[in-house]
């Protein structure tokens, strides 16, 4: 990640405390205008052209912004990359706003990784028992990797519970091993 994608996404950080604005909410606008920004490639077009005036750019943001319903804030973020020449690094940057305002907020981001695709309610009582574990809320992101043959591994910051199969034949192979 780079350095100047972590300065923007703690200074709208900032903007969304300091105004008391729901981080979900900001979130998911940004994530609309993401969608808009990955299926449109005469948008990027533009948008990336430096022949093209910042001006031009941001009037055609606040027409797409009479149909996404951005809020000023989102709106004037999205500016901010337009008028600074870093939006080719929006999804950079609304990955690390994601991380910068789950920390601040104190939900901890989990790596689950399964033998096979849970579906909604198994994915709810994974998250569930972590957020139990880890006495915090969870956000949770979902892999899989079929060699596990089955459980799952959660990765919480640097540290790795592994309940998968795999993981339990291991150990057993180690203490097999050891005696």
């Amino acid at each position: 990640m780079s350095a100047f994608a972590a300065r923007y996404a703690r200074a709208l950080a900032d903007v969304v405390l300091e105004e008391h604005l729901k981080a979900a909410d900001v979130q998911k606008q940004l994530n609309d205008f993401a969608s808009a920004w990955h299926v449109s490639a005469g948008l990027r077009e533009v948008f990336l052209d430096p022949s093209f005036p910042s001006e031009q750019k941001v009037a055609i943001l606040d027409k797409m912004n009479a149909r996404l319903g951005m809020s000023p804030q989102a709106r004037n973020f999205i500016a901010v990359l337009i008028d600074h020449g870093r939006i080719h690094a929006l999804d950079e940057v609304l990955a690390e706003f994601r991380h910068e305002m789950n920390a601040r907020l104190g939900i901890s981001e989990v790596l689950v990784t399964t033998a096979r695709a849970l579906d909604e309610q198994e994915r709810r009582e994974v998250e569930a028992n972590v957020a139990e574990m880890t006495k915090s809320q969870v956000s949770a992101t979902f892999h899989e990797d079929a060699s596990l043959l089955g459980g799952v591994i959660v990765r919480v910051g640097s540290t790795v519970y592994d309940g998968s199969v795999r993981g339990r034949l291991n150990r057993l192979k180690e203490e097999l091993a050891t005696s």
